[in-house]
């Protein structure tokens, strides 16, 4: 077997949690599952993994093996992809992750339309607002707001952004409009918890004065959408990207409040970096993944 079949075969037994699992995913016997990884572990001169009856773990180098060979393993798919589509007949399987609120208004309904255009495309749309692993769980490309801190990975500029409070003009008519941030204290707030966080530190600049606020939650979600929904049904006032909330502005379902002041002062902030599609650290790229990229950055009208 060459060095590449040993690399996708470590993979197949990590993600099947033990060496059995993967041999009946790939028709080989547990004893033949066991000469293949102590013929790898012999060739490397290094234990992978920790075996007992029960369960598998990987050692530090295993760990770190094991994350190489996802990136040679997509590699050589890819590569694979690049001999079988035309542009005419685009075709594979298609893994995103974006925002949940972003994902619904813009990468969805883009989806919909880029599989209609090339019905062999597959895709996967997978929505939240934390951050994942695009290399361990195998997505194509991601769309995310915020600075980047893993430098292994790709990234192209897809649209400024920047941030504002908003309600719904019912809220505003029954509490009022906050003048000033620290008013804020007497309104019902809108906060988004990420990684068990709450995200209740909002930012202001007026001026060359920088303001940090320290929000009550009155109603707080992981999602959001939710966040979105929650401040057209009067229940607050949210702090949402542009981006989230330009169709409903537009169309006089929410309004920004505090407009005299800037939100997201600091250089780190979403206010300087943007949106963005992030994609793993490789070589080559699928045409399939390329023409979605481009088609989503084209039809995009934010």
């Amino acid at each position: 077997m060459s060095k590449i079949d040993d690399m996708a075969l470590f993979v197949q037994i990590v993600k099947a949690g033990g060496l059995a699992a993967a041999g009946r995913q790939i028709g080989l016997s547990p004893a033949s599952m066991t000469l293949r990884l102590n013929a790898l572990e012999r060739r490397y001169h290094t234990r992978l993994l920790n075996r007992t009856t029960r369960k598998i773990s990987l050692t530090d180098a295993g760990s770190r093996f094991y994350e190489a060979c996802l990136r040679v393993v997509e590699e050589v798919k890819n590569a694979e992809a690049l001999l079988q589509e035309s542009d005419k007949n685009l075709s594979g399987r298609l893994r995103i992750t974006a925002p949940s609120d972003f994902g619904r208004q813009y990468v969805a309904p883009a989806l919909a339309e880029y599989v209609q255009l090339h019905p062999g495309v597959v895709p996967l749309l997978h929505l939240t607002d934390g951050v994942v692993d695009l290399v361990e769980h195998s997505y194509d490309l991601a769309i995310r707001y915020g600075n980047l801190p893993d430098s292994n990975l790709v990234v192209r500029h897809l649209a400024s952004n920047y941030r504002v409070l908003v309600a719904a003009p019912g809220y505003v008519e029954k509490n009022g409009e906050p003048g000033h941030p620290d008013e804020l204290e007497n309104h019902r707030c809108l906060v988004m918890e990420r990684f068990g966080e709450l995200l209740d530190e909002w930012r202001f600049l007026f001026g060359d004065r920088h303001k940090s606020i320290r929000v009550k939650p009155a109603l707080t979600s992981n999602d959001g959408a939710v966040i979105r929904q929650w401040a057209l049904a009067d229940a607050g006032i949210a702090y949402k990207s542009i981006h989230d909330v330009q169709d409903d502005l537009d169309k006089g379902r929410l309004q920004t409040v505090l407009d005299d002041y800037v939100l997201g002062f600091q250089t780190s902030d979403v206010l300087t970096t943007g949106l963005q599609f992030v994609f793993p650290s490789r070589r080559y790229m699928p045409r399939h993944v390329e023409a979605f990229v481009e088609f989503f950055r084209t039809g995009l009208s934010v």
